[in-house]
């Protein structure tokens, strides 16, 4: 499988070798599902918490008498009946939205990710990105001309995920230049997941070997 291959201005650089076995991958709808949904449940840290009538301050006491009173019947004043009371099976933060997931599994689910983007037309591979300085001018104005060149408008929007940029290895003058950019997000080869791969619209794979 062969695709293009760019520089950071947008100039065809020739083709470029790709593995079939991580870019020419069908889609699996049901893998990729489950492992997207994991990954949210293991990032989510449960802050919201409603008190069950255990949990309520007060009630203690029957409020009146069983019978004779010609009213219903209460045991306490902090039932989910009453204004006041507790919440009837509210959210806890004892809940655990935590899933496994397998190596394999991920792996997989991030592969087939990126190939279903390849054949949508949203990966990009650039031979290198060199910047003079940390400028975020700079690094606007690259996603600006590859916007251009590759005919993607969505690209420079300022809101929104719009790109997510793999670097091969570590570039600080890169990443500082980028981080300021609120659709764009630096990431390493190494570190990207099912989850990244999702969120963004198009993937920019640099110094790809």
């Amino acid at each position: 499988m062969n695709a293009p291959l760019y520089n950071q201005e947008g100039k065809d650089l020739g083709k470029l070798e790709l593995p079939d076995k991580i870019f020419g991958l069908p889609w699996n709808a049901d893998l990729v599902h489950q492992v997207v949904v994991s990954q949210q449940g293991n990032a989510r840290t449960p802050v919201a918490h409603a008190k069950g009538r255990g949990e309520v301050r007060g009630g203690g006491k029957k409020p009146w008498k069983q019978k004779g009173t010609g009213r219903a019947r209460h045991g306490s004043i902090r039932s989910p009946l009453w204004v006041g009371g507790g919440v009837t099976h509210g959210p806890t933060k004892e809940k655990i939205y935590a899933r496994k997931i397998n190596k394999k599994m991920a792996a997989k689910a991030w592969a087939t990710i990126v190939s279903q983007k390849l054949r949508d037309g949203e990966v990009f591979f650039i031979d290198k990105l060199t910047l003079s300085g940390i400028k975020t001018k700079s690094a606007s104005s690259i996603i600006s001309n590859l916007s251009k060149k590759l005919d993607k408008k969505e690209l420079v929007y300022k809101k929104g995920n719009r790109a997510l940029i793999a670097l091969g290895k570590r570039d600080n003058v890169v990443e500082k230049s980028f981080r300021n950019l609120p659709a764009v997000k630096m990431i390493e080869c190494r570190n990207m997941n099912a989850l990244v791969a999702m969120t963004y619209k198009f993937i920019f794979f640099v110094d790809y070997k």
